[in-house]
């Protein structure tokens, strides 16, 4: 006869800067790097005071919107077209993989 024995796992997630329990995971970015750090409510509420004039005088993004301002965003290209392009142009294409800058740039130039 097999007994089986319950088991009980609790995962306890503590303050990253003092060890307290009822932490919880925050987010936030500075330089464009995202951080994240576990924070018991104190903590938490000391944190969002000492950015609470940054937060307000910033503007939010959208997380698919980090790019540099003034960078143009990148243009969706028919990668099947640009190679068949190449081919015609006689240039040396993959059939899978990295379309090189070069290729690229005089299939730009071309179109």
């Amino acid at each position: 006869m097999i007994s089986a024995m319950a088991r009980k796992i609790s995962v306890v997630t503590t303050d990253d800067l003092d060890g307290s329990a009822g932490a919880e995971a925050v987010s936030f970015g500075l330089d464009g790097v995202t951080y994240e750090i576990n924070l018991a409510p104190v903590n938490k509420t000391r944190l969002a005071d000492a950015i609470a004039p940054y937060v307000a005088a910033g503007r939010k993004i959208s997380r698919g919107a980090r790019r540099p301002a003034g960078q143009p965003t990148a243009r969706r290209v028919d990668r099947a077209a640009v190679r068949a392009w190449a081919r015609e142009a006689g240039l040396a294409v993959s059939d899978r993989g990295r379309i090189s800058a070069e290729a690229m740039r005089q299939y730009d130039a071309a179109h």
